[in-house]
């Protein structure tokens, strides 16, 4: 990302802060939306330190400040911004771990087949469940657990009520390049979410076809309920009949 257009806030700029200032947009673009105080934890970096670099990552159009999300905000007072990539600072990030993974699945499937692919985005699938497992297990509400946990991973998730259910948003894609020429990893990664949540989910839309969000609608167990006993109650006639 760092290059000549760096030298824009003083006559010489620092070579280690441009590192600095790389390694930070670099962990928001991997961790998601994160405050400055858990990015100075993250990278050992004093408050004034940090800040001083987030200015002027959003001054040169990298990062932007946000209201965290109501629904992943805790604790009393009022919540810590967090700190998001824009769409300018992904476009500056080189492609080249997507590229060495589309590269390697490429392989797979040349000398083994598409099954190993199959495996391997069951096995990513397998341990995001195992994972989200222990979040889930601490929050009550299954939906905004799973979102603070995809938020963590890097996802930038949130969760929007429904009349009908409720749709879970992932805003960043870590791994879109890849996914969008291996759809195996979201069709796995869906099934996921059904096992984590206990219920059947829809994927609507992914960032790796070209929409804005990955989007995936979790019914209201109750109608899910009902669902079922209307097709029990089908079978039950028709075997009467």
């Amino acid at each position: 990302m760092a290059g000549a257009r760096e030298l824009r806030h003083n006559s010489v700029v620092k070579f280690d802060d441009l590192k600095t200032r790389d390694a930070i947009a670099r962990s928001v673009l991997e961790n998601g939306p994160s405050t400055a105080v858990t990015l100075g934890e993250r990278l050992a970096l004093t408050p004034a330190g940090i800040r001083r670099h987030l200015d002027l990552l959003i001054a040169d159009g990298i990062l932007e400040a946000r209201e965290p999300h109501q629904a992943l905000s805790r604790g009393r007072g009022r919540p810590s911004k967090v700190f998001v990539m824009t769409d300018f600072g992904r476009e500056k990030f080189q492609h080249s771990y997507d590229d060495l993974a589309v590269a390697a699945l490429k392989f797979m499937a040349t000398q083994s087949g598409d099954h190993l692919v199959s495996a391997f985005a069951k096995s990513r699938a397998d341990d995001i469940e195992s994972k989200a497992a222990i979040a889930l297990a601490k929050r009550s509400n299954k939906s905004l657990a799973l979102a603070g946990f995809l938020t963590e991973q890097g996802y930038a998730a949130s969760v929007e009520v429904k009349s009908n259910g409720e749709q879970l948003c992932q805003h960043h894609c870590p791994i879109a390049h890849v996914a969008a020429e291996y759809p195996q990893l979201c069709e796995a990664e869906t099934e996921a979410f059904s096992k984590i949540l206990g219920t059947h989910v829809q994927r609507l839309a992914t960032i790796a076809h070209g929409d804005g969000v990955c989007t995936t609608f979790i019914p209201n167990l109750t109608q899910v309920k009902k669902k079922s006993n209307s097709n029990s109650k089908k079978i039950t006639a028709g075997k009467a009949s």
